[in-house]
């Protein structure tokens, strides 16, 4: 009884523009798989939503092997190169797996040109009631050089994402993923809102490289990758602050080395109203899960009645 009390005391509801999210804690693109690869030993429906992993408008076979190493501090380097079956057989094969499973899911698109973007959204009329968003990547490290276009280039961003608007209308919510390899993120995030995002996601990951010294060869087969995990934690920290105080208002889900219910909170303090967590998922499937039980319970031993007053609220 005491246990069922303290859970009621805490209102984990958030709001993400129009959407409602039982609570703040988001499956990051990537790490949840396309359809219900983890769902399968992670229940969704006690996540605020699952973010899938990106898709193209054309199937894509991703980067050569390795795709993935470890790096420094519990950290991950990777260049999986965003491997996919494409939109059409995403919807297809793909959602309505996870959609059975209970999940709120945000799709993420991806593409190497404006085209490619509106393409994808409009595929997304199909699924029209089983995606509650949709998230536009333009910030992966790992394909080519198009993070150079579009993460980098304020006007690029603005076009892709009022390309993407424009395509979905009314009727999905549109969140920008940006990149922190930037030298002014609230550059970008500005375009990105100017052109008719709902909010955005803040960050994906920090380009690296590991080094095979004996080989005197990069580790991974792409060559650099991105870093995740805990190591990033005060870059995604730094980059949601700034632009939650230069954007007042504007939905964030903070994204960067979250692994337990205090990083959760730390996050929502400095400006963001969900919270992202990736990498965490890959060493534990359920991550996200604890950290949901975590953050209640630090929000009930904190004194805090309802988990969105974290937002924005530090001192």
């Amino acid at each position: 009884m005491r246990r069922a009390r303290r859970r009621a005391a805490v209102d984990l509801t958030v709001r993400l523009g129009p959407v409602v999210l039982a609570n703040p804690v988001v499956a990051a693109s990537g790490t949840f798989g396309h359809g219900d690869e983890v769902a399968r030993v992670c229940d969704p429906r006690g996540l605020g939503a699952v973010t899938a992993k990106s898709v193209a408008p054309y199937p894509w076979p991703g980067n050569p092997p390795l795709r993935v190493t470890g790096a420094p501090g519990g950290g991950m380097l990777n260049s999986v190169g965003l491997p996919g079956p494409g939109v059409e057989r995403w919807i297809a094969d793909d959602l309505p797996a996870l959609v059975a499973r209970g999940a709120r899911v945000i799709a993420s698109i991806w593409g190497r040109s404006v085209e490619d973007y509106a393409a994808c959204a409009r595929a997304l009329e199909a699924a029209a009631g089983r995606v509650v968003a949709v998230e536009v990547n333009l910030s992966c490290p790992n394909v080519e050089d198009r993070s150079d276009v579009f993460a980098h280039s304020a006007d690029a961003t603005r076009a892709a994402v009022r390309a993407v608007v424009e395509a979905v209308g009314d009727a999905l919510p549109v969140f920008a993923k940006l990149s922190p390899n930037v030298t002014d993120v609230v550059v970008i995030a500005r375009a990105a809102r100017d052109a008719g995002a709902t909010g955005l996601t803040l960050v994906n990951t920090v380009m690296g490289l590991a080094v095979d010294a004996d080989a005197r060869a990069p580790v991974l087969g792409a060559g650099g990758g991105g870093l995740s995990g805990a190591p990033i934690k005060p870059i995604a920290l730094r980059a949601v602050w700034e632009v939650s105080r230069a954007l007042p208002g504007v939905p964030i889900i903070g994204t960067g080395g979250v692994t337990c219910g205090r990083d959760a909170a730390e996050m929502m303090l400095a400006g963001a109203s969900a919270v992202g967590v990736g990498t965490a998922t890959f060493a534990e499937p359920r991550a996200t899960l604890r950290i949901v039980e975590e953050l209640r319970a630090w929000c009930a031993s904190h004194g805090v009645s309802r988990v969105a007053d974290l937002t924005g609220a530090m001192r």
